[in-house]
């Protein structure tokens, strides 16, 4: 059902159209005239305009460029006689959805305004979730006071303004490197184009192969049809690799040719396929080291970092705990009906001291843990789950240590082996959460064998339900 307002000076088919679509469940008001139906739709502003484009004073066309003025999204479709083919081209241009010529087939007005009113419901569907995917990655993750935050967010406000640089993300796991990636394609030209994500790390080097640059069938045994990849499906958009320096150097070269032509061919294939795509990729390795090591190619890494961005750890930040804390606790609050409206001054205190190895994400599934679990008007202290990883909670934080060191140490001393647990632990805790609690890619993290990280996990008390795969992928 709808409003829909019937314009046209002829009472008969004014009448005949309104009693048709009254007919189909809707609310329809007729008007004799174009000034009479501006003041109707001024009033009421209905879904749709069934318009006659020959009226007597303000015609058809100038109420047509009224409406659209009032209500850019209102359905019109114009009632043309024959000869005013040309005038009705120049309604269609003029934002009408259709046009129906005279005399009027009633299955052709009924079946064209079903199908515009069914376009406006998904075109607001899209809206509606295009809005709240807007409001989460404006501040989930992105929110802070911090210069570093916002220094941040405006050069990705610069950058994004051109459609083809590419983008380097920097930053440990859960600082919100997809959040500023996503930020980058919608505030670019390419807003409106798909926006096409992978896990490098993620997948066997075959089946990353086969995601993004699809394959043809009978290309390997499981080929059963034609596949396309994300670089094809993102066509005019932007792709974005997370954890790019996972790669292998076999789809590293085929990374590259991508960057340099804009084209690739299907696994198993032999045409060329040509895409225009915007590439943002991210990672928490040093991708300096890689290189010198050999492990990562010097000239895709330079292809990369056209422009690099760093986004700095919580604990570098911590000016913004208290806001963002407050952000996910209303979130919270609104998602479990609960009713909390602070932070007590011993929850603040703890939450500022805390290392935040997880960053916004460890930060984030504490108040959410705490408002699921726990009843009152403010979080305390004992609702904060802040352990690490199910060992004892970490007495010193990173920031504290480089504190020491800048500082010196103090006269009373410090307790050397009790820092260099608490350190252990943060950095074994970090590079677990990093890797998806992979071991092996954990250890490659910390530049240990596996078997010294498990000894470590062990000594530690650390319960960290880890993987058991070999592979890091």
């Amino acid at each position: 059902m709808a409003r829909i307002l019937v314009v046209d000076d002829q009472d008969t088919i004014r009448h005949f159209v309104t009693r048709a679509l009254e007919d189909e469940g809707h609310i329809v008001t007729p008007a004799p005239s174009g000034e009479r139906a501006l003041e109707l739709f001024g009033a009421d502003q209905p879904e749709a305009v069934v318009l006659d484009l020959k009226l007597p004073g303000m015609n058809g066309l100038e109420v047509l460029k009224r409406v659209k003025e009032i209500e850019k999204q209102t359905i019109v479709i114009m009632i043309t006689a024959y000869g005013e083919i040309s005038s009705a081209v120049k309604a269609m241009k003029a934002g009408a959805f259709d046009y129906i010529p005279k005399p009027i087939d009633l299955d052709h007005l009924i079946l064209s305004l079903n199908r515009a009113l069914e376009s406006k419901k998904l075109w607001l569907e899209i809206a509606h979730w295009r809005q709240k995917e807007r409001l989460r990655f404006d501040f989930d993750f992105i929110v802070g006071t911090s210069k570093a935050m916002q220094d941040l967010v405006n050069m990705v406000e610069n950058l994004a303004k051109s459609s083809t640089t590419t983008v380097l993300i920097e930053g440990e796991s859960g600082t919100g490197k997809e959040l500023i990636a996503n930020m980058v394609h919608r505030l670019s030209p390419r807003r409106d184009k798909p926006f096409m994500e992978i896990n490098c790390a993620s997948l066997p080097e075959h089946l990353l192969e086969s995601e993004l640059f699809g394959h043809e069938k009978g290309a390997f045994t499981d080929a059963k049809t034609q596949k396309q990849g994300l670089f094809e499906l993102a066509d005019g958009g932007t792709v974005f690799l997370d954890e790019v320096g996972e790669m292998s150097p076999t789809i590293q070269a085929k990374l590259l040719r991508v960057m340099e032509r804009m084209t690739f061919k299907r696994v198993g294939g032999t045409r060329d396929i040509n895409v225009d795509l915007r590439l943002v990729s991210a990672t928490n390795r040093d991708l300096t080291k890689a290189v010198k090591d050999g492990a990562f190619r010097e000239d895709l890494y330079y292809r990369l970092k056209v422009v690099p961005l760093l986004i700095p750890p919580l604990r570098e930040r911590r000016e913004d705990i208290e806001l963002l804390g407050k952000h996910f606790l209303n979130q919270y609050n609104t998602a479990f009906s609960k009713d909390f409206n602070d932070f007590s001054d011993e929850a603040l205190r703890l939450m500022q001291n805390h290392a935040w190895p997880g960053n916004v994400r460890e930060l984030k599934n504490v108040i959410e843990r705490a408002v699921l679990l726990f009843e009152g008007d403010r979080i305390e202290s004992e609702h904060l789950s802040l352990g690490d990883l199910g060992g004892t909670g970490s007495n010193t934080t990173l920031g504290e240590v480089e504190d020491a060191i800048a500082g010196g140490i103090p006269d009373n001393g410090i307790d050397f082996d009790g820092l260099i647990c608490d350190i252990e632990r943060d950095l074994i805790t970090t590079a677990l959460r990093q890797s998806d609690y992979n071991q092996s890619l954990a250890a490659r993290l910390l530049g240990i064998s596996r078997d010294k990280l498990r000894y470590k996990i062990k000594g530690l008390g650390l319960t960290v339900g880890a993987k058991e795969s070999d592979s890091p992928t």
